[in-house]
């Protein structure tokens, strides 16, 4: 009880200290609230882009491998008798495209791969009752959704012999169940994709993502478009890899096919069972197209995960220099608390003779003094914690970077301050406490 009286006492004192010297103690501390603030706003920044990068990791799904189709650039002018037939005598390779069998044919050869997800992505017009909107159509399987992470809210998915037989069937995404039934639940309704009409059997959540995430990570609008199974849509709306005979019979003489998009497919998202053959799955998925497309590499495979673990790391060591930053203002703080101590000591060296002949110990005295220093600390980091919040939320406004002000954060850096405090307070406290009282007494 006795002690803790004690400690009571020196606090009142280094309470009235401060106060009594509260213009020096705010700009001792300045040193402590820079530094609070810097912790602050780092961690915020941190932890914002590590938590962008996770719900980019949830859109592209994890231990996913995109072949994307790439489309052939247009001639500049239609080629000549001569021009097609040296193709002919130079046999140059010929490829089929990126198609739906081959989906099926490396589910079945790759024992990694969990799962296989064809798309086909066809602008189309969407129309029901007089209201309209431009939109893409999308074939795809029920595997679209499970490796995109898609709730279907309303209705269902497409069942077995749906997808198997082609039946025109569709999952709407929010906007347009919004724009098209926006007086009528939409589940059973018909729609009108271009030229085709589909029953909506289910619709999906909203989903709100940034125009510019959708187009760095190749993400859809899932608000904006129309999903029917794969064969509906090769069936129903368009089969790039068939030739009718009207595009045959619409060619002059001299002139060839337009070399346009002739992919069956956009692209197919293959998941792999285990994170570890992701790059050795991938190489040999690059093999077996190469193959099968006579060495025409007329599509490209991404592994959307690898390229965020990159950003990742990017991300991780740019938070490291940031730290680094903080913990140096944090340390400049300190010395100049330190230094500002230790001249506070030789002015009042008579007080410290005063209380040291009235009774109190050299324990008394650290107490006191480290106390005051504890005391500018925290104030800074008080202020630093305002300060830091507020600039977090400014370059979130301003830079358009994501920033997340978490608890932990807030109690880490008042922490810190305290710790710097006692630190640096501790060798200016020792120095005062070891005065003689006699001589602090006659000192002038």
């Amino acid at each position: 009880m006795l002690s803790m009286h004690r400690v009571w006492f020196n606090l009142k004192v280094a309470l009235e200290a401060v106060s009594h010297n509260s213009v020096r103690a705010l700009l001792t501390g300045l040193g402590i609230l820079f530094g609070v603030a810097a912790v602050i706003a780092m961690l915020a920044i941190g932890t914002g882009a590590r938590q962008a990068i996770l719900e980019q990791m949830k859109l592209v799904g994890t231990n996913n491998i995109v072949v994307q189709a790439i489309i052939p650039q247009k001639q500049e002018a239609p080629p000549t008798q001569h021009m097609l037939a040296q193709q002919v005598n130079d046999k140059r390779p010929w490829s089929p495209g990126l198609q739906l069998n081959e989906a099926e044919a490396l589910a079945r050869v790759l024992p990694t791969i969990a799962a296989v997800s064809p798309e086909l992505d066809i602008p189309t017009t969407l129309t029901r009752q007089g209201r309209w909107m431009k939109s893409h159509t999308i074939g795809i399987t029920n595997a679209f959704f499970q490796l995109n992470n898609l709730r279907i809210t309303q209705g269902r998915a497409f069942h077995f012999i749906e997808e198997e037989r082609a039946r025109p069937v569709c999952i709407i995404g929010k906007h347009v169940a919004r724009q098209l039934f926006p007086d009528i639940h939409p589940i059973g309704q018909q729609i009108k994709c271009g030229k085709a009409w589909f029953r909506v059997i289910g619709v999906l959540e909203g989903y709100d993502t940034q125009a510019e995430t959708r187009h760095k990570l190749g993400i859809r609008n899932h608000n904006d478009e129309v999903y029917v199974p794969i064969r509906a849509a090769l069936l129903y709306l368009q089969d790039r890899s068939r030739i009718t005979k009207d595009e045959i019979g619409e060619l002059e003489e001299g002139e060839s096919l337009p070399e346009e998009n002739y992919h069956q497919l956009d692209r197919l998202v293959l998941h792999v069972s285990d994170a570890t053959y992701l790059h050795s799955t991938a190489t040999l998925v690059g093999t077996i197209l190469k193959r099968r497309h006579q060495g025409v590499e007329d599509y490209e495979i991404i592994v959307p995960e690898l390229l965020l673990r990159q950003q990742r790391q990017t991300q991780d060591t740019f938070n490291l220099v940031l730290a680094a930053i903080a913990a140096i203002s944090l340390l400049v703080g300190g010395i100049g608390i330190m230094n500002i101590m230790l001249a506070s000591v030789w002015e009042r060296i008579k007080e410290i003779g005063l209380r040291r002949s009235l009774g109190a110990t050299e324990r008394d005295i650290v107490q006191q003094f480290l106390l005051e220093a504890i005391l500018i600390s925290l104030s800074g980091g008080l202020l630093g914690i305002l300060l830091g919040t507020g600039a977090a939320h400014l370059i979130a406004a301003a830079a358009h970077i994501p920033t997340i002000v978490t608890l932990w954060s807030v109690l880490l850096s008042f922490g810190v301050a305290a710790v710097t405090g006692l630190i640096f307070g501790l060798i200016p406290a020792r120095k005062a406490a070891r005065q003689d009282p006699i001589k602090a007494l006659r000192t002038e």
